[in-house]
């Protein structure tokens, strides 16, 4: 049991700088959480236009202000989308964040998946073989520029021709990648190619699959699989109201294509009881880190009681 892990994605949608920077402040002095994580997006909804009219600010901006604000906590963006910025200038937003956070920074990315900010904006989202292909490559590219001196790439979206890189990161060798998605075939292989840490969803069976997934992309490339750390998002939602949670349910599998059953098997909802043994289900299939999320928007008494009276059972 232990050795279990648990951070707080309570992110810049939806609220005020102000209620942000309170509620990290808090968690960061008064919690049992070992991090906290940001989203990378421009609007507030979950991937439609449905909702996307909220205050939404930008992630890595935010982190650098939180990263001073903050002393303990481990900090970082769930995850950041590789569509967004280019590698080079992601490494040095990353590298940067490091410094002013005294090396407490995990480095996040994914390959994007957000349709409608790529359409409203105009930012182009490809397909999904070039986005899973340009995320390999930034991958690369990125650890190329953290861990060796004037370093060459010749990839089929980015490349570099000998380039300086300085101040190099607080944490050595390199803030830890944490990469985000479940693709069997490209994403997990990614991660084992490169990552120090692999994000995925789903119920404790979906997990525990894709966790079998990477263990043997890790054995074609002899990686020992031990040396990538198991972590999940998860929504949270602490509640003893049947009402609310059966909205909920019914949104999650609306919105997901599933049955109620399989939305209530993908979520931490309930009481704390109830919880405590959703999170066993999850430890059971192999998460060793949760990031609980809540949407649309985070809700500082219920991290607080996940704080106080679920993260003891798993310490």
């Amino acid at each position: 049991m232990s050795g279990i892990k648990f951070g707080a994605v309570a992110t810049q949608a939806g609220v005020s700088w102000e209620s942000l920077l309170a509620v990290w402040r808090d968690m960061d002095v008064n919690s049992n959480f070992e991090s906290m994580w940001l989203m990378d997006h421009f609007v507030t909804s979950f991937g439609t236009a449905a909702g996307a009219e909220g205050p939404c600010m930008e992630s890595w901006t935010a982190l650098a202000a939180l990263a001073q604000a903050t002393t303990r906590i481990r900090i970082g963006i769930l995850v950041s989308g590789n569509t967004y910025r280019h590698p080079l200038v992601l490494a040095k937003q990353a590298t940067t964040v490091d410094h002013i956070s005294n090396g407490r920074l995990e480095f996040g990315l994914g390959a994007a998946w957000h349709p409608y900010e790529h359409e409203v904006y105009g930012i182009p989202f490809h397909t999904t073989r070039e986005r899973l292909e340009r995320f390999d490559e930034a991958v690369q590219y990125i650890k190329l520029l953290w861990t060796e001196e004037s370093p060459t790439f010749s990839g089929k979206y980015y490349q570099l021709d000998e380039p300086p890189y300085n101040p190099p990161n607080i944490q050595k060798p390199h803030p830890p990648i944490l990469l985000g998605g479940g693709g069997e075939k490209k994403t997990l292989l990614t991660v084992a190619k490169y990552a120090d840490a692999s994000n995925i969803m789903g119920t404790p069976e979906e997990v525990a699959h894709k966790f079998s997934v990477l263990d043997k992309h890790c054995e074609k490339i002899d990686r020992d699989p031990a040396t990538i750390r198991r972590t999940i998002q998860i929504p949270l939602y602490l509640t003893e109201d049947d009402d609310f949670k059966k909205r909920v349910l019914q949104g999650f599998a609306s919105t997901g294509g599933t049955t109620v059953d399989v939305a209530a098997r993908s979520l931490l909802i309930g009481s704390t009881d109830d919880i405590k043994e959703q999170v066993q289900a999850y430890v059971d299939a192999g998460v060793r880190e949760f990031m609980l999320a809540q949407w649309p928007r985070f809700h500082p008494d219920a991290l607080r009681s996940f704080s106080t009276d679920v993260i003891r059972k798993f310490r």
